[in-house]
């Protein structure tokens, strides 16, 4: 399948919260393929499905040598200490600021036959994991932000190129 474009901040499929996949037919089968395939490339970790214009619950991920995806995730667990991490997105491209986030986490939901899947992760891993459940519920990271670095991420979004020549 093919890599997918990326939605980029503003677009409102990025603030709303996705439904759940209840019908699992070759349409999911072929999400999943897209959400790796787009996860893929270098310089990427992870694409949730509204980054590619899908209101479903679902994310694909490609990061330290373990590739798959999650449907209908839910953050299970989380733990160790809450620390900022620089994280970045593909739907805020060439913006990364320190982002509070905890060190492990754990994700249960399905896969494309609709069999129970569970990952989980430390450091990189937890962060992303952590990161696309958000998307599914219609946040971006940096409104997660601390409100002073917050503000600064809005006003580097609002002067980003991407941003100024998104209509054009």
């Amino acid at each position: 399948m093919p890599e997918r474009d990326i939605r980029l901040w503003g677009d409102p499929v990025l603030r709303s919260r996705c439904e759940p996949v209840s019908v699992f037919d070759a349409h999911v089968e072929a999400l999943a393929i897209d959400l790796v395939d787009t996860a893929r490339p270098e310089g990427r970790a992870a694409v949730a499905a509204p980054q590619i214009g899908v209101g479903l619950r679902a994310f694909g991920y490609d990061l330290d040598g373990r590739t798959g995806y999650v449907i209908n995730p839910e953050i299970v667990e989380v733990g160790g200490a809450l620390r900022d991490i620089e994280e970045g997105c593909l739907s805020v491209p060439g913006l990364f600021f320190p982002t509070p986030r905890y060190e492990f986490a754990r994700v249960r939901g399905v896969d494309a036959q609709n069999r129970p899947v569970e990952i989980e992760g430390t450091e990189v891993f937890a962060q992303m994991l952590q990161h696309e459940v958000a998307h599914l519920d219609g946040q971006v990271y940096v409104q997660t932000l601390p409100t002073e670095r917050r503000r600064e991420a809005m006003k580097a979004i609002r002067s980003a190129e991407w941003f100024l020549n998104r209509n054009s």
